[in-house]
């Protein structure tokens, strides 16, 4: 479950779903990549300010739901997440390196999406869009009852 991160002068929950599919989308995810990936995700969050709130793994990607800290962009976030986990899984799988030709164990690409704790775009939408409503309603109604 994700956390409010505390700092000097901020408060923040950023939250973000990615998806990174292998290269050439090879099946490689087997339960030892797998194993590996997720382990190596828990070295990642004691290093790193990053917290993997989840994985899921299938045979030709995988989903991330991370939550960072506001000094990650999202181009940071994916390219210390796809090297750091490429290097490792071809390090002690290194049976993947056979099937991926050329080197690589992540595709170029990749999905990024942010994730509301505490709702969705709409609800969040209709929040904004009513703030000061009630504050101008009611300086109004006592504006109006002054003459």
């Amino acid at each position: 479950m994700s956390e409010y991160i505390h700092k000097s002068h901020n408060v923040t929950v950023l939250l973000y779903h990615l998806v990174f599919p292998a290269k050439y989308r090879r099946a490689v995810f087997d339960e030892q990549v797998d194993a590996v990936l997720r382990e190596v995700c828990l070295e990642i969050e004691k290093r790193y300010e990053i917290k993997f709130v989840e994985i899921g793994v299938d045979k030709d990607h995988v989903h991330f739901l991370v939550q960072s800290v506001p000094t990650y962009s999202v181009t940071k976030l994916v390219t210390m997440l796809k090297s750091l986990t490429a290097r490792e899984v071809f390090k002690r799988c290194p049976q993947v390196k056979q099937q991926l030709w050329g080197g690589e164990f992540w595709s170029d690409g990749y999905f990024a999406s942010t994730v509301g704790k505490h709702g969705d775009e709409g609800m969040i939408a209709r929040y904004v869009k009513k703030q000061g409503n009630d504050y101008l309603k009611l300086h109004r109604d006592e504006q109006l009852s002054l003459f």
